[in-house]
Order: structure tokens, then C-alpha cells, then sequence
């Protein structure tokens, strides 16, 4: 069973080989530490198998910036191992129940055009396209699609 729990430094090394694993131009550990200890703003989660033995392996992580009343979803990503096996649909729920228990009015995050599969998984989870950033990405200079999720239907972006 998949559980999801806010991410500690304990999890930072294997969070660390996550990234390597999943992107280009990982974050580097540094980078984590101060999301983790010095980002009033951050808000981080790991997926874990509990099935596992204590110290569980982590399988994705996932993370958002909670900027006055709204959510930026900085990163959602899952061993190559274990994806299609509901660990990034933990963890955007995840993000979403933090973000709903916080008072948000939305989230939002930038997507590759390229990257369908996650593009599903957000649009599962109520996101939908409202922008485009052009040249977004500094390693592939792919376009991202800025997708919203708002929870309160009256509220659009100005």
C-alpha cells in the first residue's frame, strides 16, 4: 500500500537519486536541504511503500510552494520502477488536500507539451490549461502548458 508522509531528511538521499533518475537537471541536494530547512514557503511529501520494511524505500516525491493564497506544485516525480502504479496520483492527491486544508484558492504548475502521461494526471485531478510558456524548459527548451486547479470555482486568474 502506498502511503504518502511529509518529507524529512531523512528521505533527502534517496529524494536526491529520485532526481537524478527523473530529470535532466536535477535539483541538487543543496537545493533540497533548503526547501526542507529554509523555505518558509515549501511544503514536501513522499510516497513510500508500506509494505516495506521500516525505513521504507521511497518511490516519488512531490512538493509546492504556498505563496500567499495560492500553490505553485514545484516538482512531482516517481522511480522509473514504479510508475503507472498510483504513486504520483498519491502524491498530487497529497498536494491537493494540503492545499485545500490551507485555505488556497488553487494550484498551479508548469508542464512539458511533451509529457502527456502527466498531463493526464493533473487533468484527473481537476487541473486544466490556462497558459503556455515558451521555451520553459533551460535543458530541452521544450514549452510547458501553466495548468490551474481552483477550489473555488468563481475564482480566475487576471
Amino acid at each position: 500500500m502506498i502511503t504518502t508522509t511529509r518529507m524529512e531528511e531523512r528521505h533527502l538521499a534517496q529524494v536526491c537519486e529520485i532526481e537524478d533518475e527523473c530529470f535532466a537537471i536535477a535539483w541538487s541536494r543543496e537545493a533540497l536541504e533548503h526547501e526542507l530547512r529554509g523555505n518558509k514557503l515549501a511544503v514536501y511529501f513522499v510516497a513510500c511503500d508500506d509494505d516495506e520494511p521500516p525505513g521504507n524505500e521511497v518511490l516519488g516525491y512531490a512538493g509546492m510552494w504556498h505563496v500567499v493564497n495560492e500553490g505553485h506544485i514545484t516538482n512531482v516525480a516517481v522511480r522509473e520502477r514504479y510508475r503507472r502504479m498510483g504513486v504520483g496520483d498519491a502524491l498530487v492527491k497529497a498536494l491537493v488536500a494540503e492545499a485545500e486544508t490551507r485555505g488556497m484558492i488553487g494550484l498551479t504548475l508548469e508542464v512539458s507539451v511533451a509529457n502527456i502521461r502527466a498531463q493526464k494526471l493533473y487533468i484527473k485531478h481537476g487541473f486544466k490549461p490556462e497558459g503556455f510558456r515558451k521555451d520553459y524548459y533551460d535543458d530541452t527548451h521544450e514549452d510547458a502548458i501553466i495548468m490551474w486547479k481552483y477550489f473555488n470555482t468563481d475564482t480566475e486568474v487576471t
